[in-house]
């Protein structure tokens, strides 16, 4: 069991993280690498397969290419919006890419466990979910830490295939930059920028079965 004091600080973190998108070059420790991502591996994963590969990029050459492939994909997206949306779009950051001391790519490796996977022959996409479970983990250890996470999740995979030597075969689902930032925003950036809300829980809650509320 885990005291009141652990479980606040569970809480804690989960409430406290953000997208950030400015950093400080400062390095971050291996050691505190070492336990980010042993975090992530420590997510859970349908069937066990464990999909997961992390790519940890520090060269500032390579950061520099992921984030031209990054920047070429936000202005290709920008002609969706129109008129303030589309210029809030374009405000996104994506120099967090290169100003973070680390950029982590975390891979999906959809053959991994061999063709019958627990789980993964009923639901394909359950290997992405367990992925996904694996940056949810680095994201809240890294704000343990003291560090900003920003995911960056606009670019074209091949893109992402060529500049990190990707088999083609193996998906690249996320570039995570991280490190430490003196811009810790007490809300998440999108919504302090008017893109959108946080919804009210008590409107995504239905009892028992689709659109039926409790009393």
């Amino acid at each position: 069991m885990f005291s009141s004091e652990e479980r606040e600080a569970l809480y804690k973190i989960v409430y406290t993280r953000r997208d950030v998108r400015t950093f400080r070059s400062d390095p971050i420790p291996d050691e505190t690498v070492i336990r980010l991502l042993e975090a992530a591996h420590h997510a859970p994963s349908v069937g066990f397969m464990q999909p997961w590969n992390f790519i940890l990029v520090e060269s500032d050459e390579i950061k520099e290419r992921l984030a031209w492939a990054a920047d070429k994909e936000r202005r290709a997206l920008a002609i969706h919006y129109e008129g303030e949306r589309q210029d809030q779009f374009l405000n996104l950051k994506i120099e967090g890419l290169k100003q973070a001391p680390l950029t982590v790519c975390i891979t999906c490796d959809p053959t991994r466990g061999g063709s019958h996977v627990l789980g993964r022959n009923s639901i394909p996409e359950t290997d992405m979910m367990s992925v996904a479970c694996a940056i949810q983990n680095l994201w809240l250890a890294a704000c343990a830490e003291g560090l900003a996470a920003g995911w960056v999740s606009f670019y074209k995979k091949n893109d992402i295939r060529d500049i990190l030597a990707i088999p083609p075969h193996i998906d690249p689902l996320a570039l995570i930059s991280i490190g430490y930032t003196d811009h810790y925003p007490a809300q998440p950036i999108l919504e302090t920028a008017n893109w959108e809300k946080r919804r009210e829980l008590d409107g995504l809650i239905y009892r028992e079965t689709w659109g039926q509320r409790g009393n």
